[in-house]
């Protein structure tokens, strides 16, 4: 899969060390990915949920961060969208808007 953008990513865990391995390791098997439906997803991923309009949520290191996606199937693309701990995700109104 392609993804967009990596720098959201670093931008995080180099103010959040304790989450670096963690989206590095998510970063690494979604590259390598080629998911052509949510079921591809989920058997790369147990942990991420699909919440509507084409947006999914990660967890990160056993919960305690979470990673919210868009993914386009047909054309191999993950768009990231917000990075955060499991308390700062609960604030958003409505993860698919994100």
């Amino acid at each position: 899969m392609n993804i967009v953008a990596k720098k959201t990513l670093v931008d995080y865990y180099l103010k959040n060390p304790q989450s670096k391995e963690a989206l590095e390791d998510w970063y690494t098997k979604t590259r390598r990915s080629q998911w052509t439906n949510f079921a591809d997803v989920r058997s790369t991923f147990n942990s991420v949920d699909a919440v509507g309009n084409q947006h999914y949520v990660f967890n990160i290191k056993g919960n305690d961060f979470r990673l919210i996606v868009v993914i386009q199937f047909k054309h191999r693309f993950v768009y990231i969208r917000f990075v955060g701990t499991h308390a700062e995700y609960d604030k958003l109104k409505d993860a698919s808007q994100v």
